[in-house]
């Protein structure tokens, strides 16, 4: 359970700065800020993914409350405009916010009055409910519930129009409002029964503050198709039910929601190997699950939804490389090993020219094949699975790809990426285009291109070979090839990438410039991988380098300070912004592979658990009750990019459980 109380819930600027999110499993999502501000274009009480995991539409965006007591109105809502002006100022009678097995709930208190606000949403479906309930100890208020609503991809802002009229059907007690011809409705009705009033009122230009600091479109205008009033004696409550589905599925008793909801968040947890740690490692494995979705089928074999990984929230879908590296944390430490078998199929299954897609677009646009590491990471993903599992057929199923994977890479695939046949070492790299995981890119700026024979690809080259070696001889299969292909690279590897001046890895070796010897923390890999590709006597050299100038509370700096390219604050537009995230910034999920190096350094478990608990408690920041994606490279590490990140949370929860079976 995590609280937020009162001085923080009535200091604005705090309060704004603490988001909550609930998911339901399909990527679609509730969100906003503590106060009920949205602050990004990506809150909303009801973003919806239309073809899950994709096609999210912010439909519901957000419910002002009032409460009548006699004559006096207290409004609860809390709105900020273009202009900076904040109204209603609701947040100055918010009690606390608490997040109790990953479900918000907000105390409102007013004079003579308690009402505890409650957000969830139905897993496995486009379906959120918001429960007012009265304490006993208040008097009777009349509650009035206005809805505001839009219909956009989540990307944009709307704008409004005096001419745009969303159409509104009452019957029986639901309501249903279409946007325009074609739209999914949005369905809504209320337990127990209350007066629907229409207003049909547009309210224009709200501020979305984190856009506008993110220099980007940053004005919304917000439709009202009416408000709920209904009476509520103490121990009341009132449920709001609003949902993108059919009428003939949605779920007629809404406390059993709230009750199947509660018990599938406890049962993550309870069930996980987690159980007995702390509450905010429990929180965490709460917290894995948003990025957990069933996906659309990917080929015409497949006839029911597979498990497939978001990388964060709130803009991001699914991505090859992100979700591979997320797998072990999210699925498999967690005991979750059957998704995880249905994950490992599904991403197998999208093997082209033995490439695994770096992106499964939002649109309905073809994947995109454009990472040179990306397939690399399905191996130490499977090892991960096979060594929990012991399944023997998923890795008979999966063989013949993995087989198919390094032809390819042996002989060429995209963008020139093939295994240098005088060293062993894989290369690839085309002007214009990123490969690796420093993959940002603004126009035709390739901020960090790393062209040539980057250090953690060839280390996920080795780590592969050694395993395919190893999977070989367990399934009886003709092995040398790959043996013959580890050792090569092993010994290629420490030859050529070795810094000797500087006691580290290089970058990259046969790069557009020669060998780059900016100090970046992707050699770590070499040390942290299943197998490492780096000689041991050299482990500590590069260990005391990388705590030096990379290691912070939030995570390894992605470059050196003393670069003068480094970049230790991320913001502002675009490209400011781009500039900045893979030359300074902080990344959570490289502290997985520092963990693994620095326990095979021999580094004290009793450290590296010191480490992960200073950044597990930023969960207490930004969004509630889980780890976002990048920080300030420099002091004091300030939050940024997405609030929440698939490998951020998953490596934490990998090494966390390594470290707790070591101790």
């Amino acid at each position: 359970m995590m609280i937020v109380g009162r001085d923080t819930c009535r200091q604005l600027d705090a309060a704004l700065d603490r988001e909550w999110l609930v998911t339901n499993g399909l990527g679609g999502y509730a969100s906003s800020t503590i106060v009920g501000a949205n602050t990004r274009r990506y809150h909303g009480l009801l973003v919806a993914a239309l073809d899950p995991p994709r096609e999210r539409t912010v439909m519901l965006s957000k419910i002002d409350e009032e409460l009548v007591i006699e004559d006096r109105t207290f409004y609860l809502g809390t709105n900020e405009y273009h202009d900076g002006t904040i109204n209603p100022n609701g947040y100055v009678h918010l009690e606390e916010c608490r997040i109790d097995d990953g479900i918000p709930t907000f105390t409102y208190n007013v004079p003579e009055a308690s009402l505890i606000k409650t957000v969830w949403m139905e897993h496995g479906q486009n379906t959120t409910y918001v429960r007012y309930s009265l304490s006993e100890q208040s008097r009777s208020v009349v509650l009035r519930a206005s809805l505001f609503v839009t219909y956009r991809d989540f990307h944009h802002e709307t704008v409004g129009m005096p001419d745009w009229v969303f159409a509104v059907e009452e019957s029986d007690q639901r309501v249903e409002i279409r946007a325009h011809q074609g739209a999914r409705p949005l369905r809504v009705r209320v337990s127990p029964p209350a007066h629907f009033i229409q207003t049909g009122i547009w309210y224009w230009r709200y501020l979305h503050r984190r856009e506008r600091e993110r220099g980007l479109d940053c004005l919304e205008d917000l439709y009202s198709p009416g408000l709920f009033i209904a009476t509520l004696l103490p121990g009341d409550s009132l449920t709001i039910q609003a949902s993108a589905e059919d009428w003939s599925v949605l779920p007629g008793d809404f406390a059993d929601s709230l009750e199947r909801r509660r018990g599938r968040q406890r049962k993550l947890w309870m069930m996980s190997p987690f159980a007995s740690q702390d509450q905010r490692v429990r929180d965490l494995v709460v917290a894995a699950d948003h990025f957990v979705v069933k996906a659309r089928p990917t080929s015409g074999s497949d006839k029911e939804p597979r498990t497939g990984i978001i990388a964060g929230y709130h803009w991001f879908g699914e991505w090859g490389r992100d979700a591979l590296v997320s797998i072990p944390g999210l699925l498999i430490a967690t005991g979750r090993t059957g998704e995880a078998r249905d994950a490992l199929r599904r991403y197998a299954s999208l093997v082209d020219h033995g490439m695994i897609p770096n992106r499964i677009p939002d649109e309905q646009q073809a994947a995109e094949y454009n990472a040179i590491d990306a397939t690399l990471w399905f191996f130490q993903a499977l090892e991960y699975y096979i060594r929990a599992t012991r399944d023997d057929d998923l890795l008979a199923e999966v063989y013949p790809t993995l087989e198919e994977v390094v032809r390819w890479h042996q002989d060429e695939t995209r963008y020139g990426i093939h295994v240098d046949g005088d060293d062993g070492l894989l290369q690839g790299g085309v002007p214009g285009v990123q490969l690796t995981w420093m993959d940002a890119k603004v126009d035709d700026w390739v901020v960090t291109p790393r062209r040539g024979k980057p250090v953690e690809v060839n280390a996920l080259w080795y780590n592969a070979m050694r395993l395919m070696d190893d999977w070989s001889r367990h399934l009886g299969k003709h092995t040398s090839r790959y043996r013959e292909a580890a050792a090569k690279t092993y010994e290629s590897f420490n030859a050529r990438f070795w810094y000797g001046e500087g006691g580290y890895l290089y970058d990259v070796v046969d790069g557009e410039h020669g060998d780059d010897a900016t100090f970046r923390p992707n050699q770590i890999f070499a040390i942290g991988l299943i197998y490492p590709t780096l000689d041991p006597r050299r482990w500590e050299s590069v260990m005391h380098k990388v705590d030096s100038l990379l290691l912070t509370p939030r995570g390894l700096r992605t470059l050196s300070p003393d670069s003068p390219e480094y970049r230790g604050h991320y913001g502002g537009d675009q490209r400011s912004r781009d500039a900045a995230y893979h030359q300074g910034t902080a990344w959570p999920w490289l502290l997985g592979a520092y963990v693994d190096a620095s326990r095979r350094a021999g580094r004290e478990p009793s450290a590296m658990r010191t480490i992960l608990a200073e950044l597990i408690r930023t969960n207490e920041e930004g969004c509630l009750g889980t780890i976002g994606e990048i920080f300030d490279g420099d002091i004091p590490h300030r939050a940024g990019g997405c609030v929440a990140q698939a490998w951020s949370v998953g490596e934490v929860l990998r090494v966390w459980r390594r470290i707790a079976q070591e101790q």
